[in-house]
């Protein structure tokens, strides 16, 4: 098995990447009610903050902060995606691979992951969250993109309603 180097910052930010195994499929948006039951069962076993946050059809991002004292967020994502999981009927086609794992065939196995350097490097990750809608032709204004903390940033004036429209 490989051995994927990770950055484990006690109290870190990061930004995450994470997708579908089936890039074609839509799950993450209809069944976004599971994908928030998961989220938040996990985000109470084991607190993170939620900086920022898009949800789109087959991948999602997410920028998190950690609490002080922990850099687990693999265990925090684990739970999150085998949450979602189990609030979805078994329809999906699986490897042999994963059947002889026991594993659904839901997700991808790995998951992008980047540590937050300096507050120019969270700033351009959050707009890359804001903008994924947009950048994938979901929409032609990030407002108009439900399950994005956009609107988040907007009630709280840190950005404007029009902002990449």
């Amino acid at each position: 098995m490989p051995n994927y180097r990770r950055v484990w910052m006690l109290g870190g930010t990061y930004f995450f990447t994470l997708a579908l195994a089936d890039r074609g499929q839509s799950l993450l948006v209809d069944h976004i009610g599971a994908l928030r039951a998961a989220y938040a069962w996990t985000r109470r076993l084991h607190p993170f903050r939620t900086v920022a946050i898009v949800v789109l059809p087959d991948h999602l991002h997410a920028v998190w902060t950690l609490p002080d004292g922990s850099a687990d967020f693999a265990l925090r994502w684990k739970l999150i995606k085998e949450g979602f999981s189990r609030r979805l009927p078994r329809t999906e086609p699986r490897s042999p691979s994963r059947r002889w794992q026991g594993e659904r065939g839901i997700w991808q196995r790995r998951y992008w992951e980047h540590a937050i350097r300096d507050e120019r490097d969270l700033a351009g990750h959050i707009d890359y969250v804001h903008f994924n809608p947009v950048k994938h032709g979901h929409v032609q204004r990030a407002a108009e993109w439900r399950h994005s903390s956009f609107h988040r940033f907007v009630r709280e004036g840190r950005l404007a309603p029009d902002w990449a429209g």
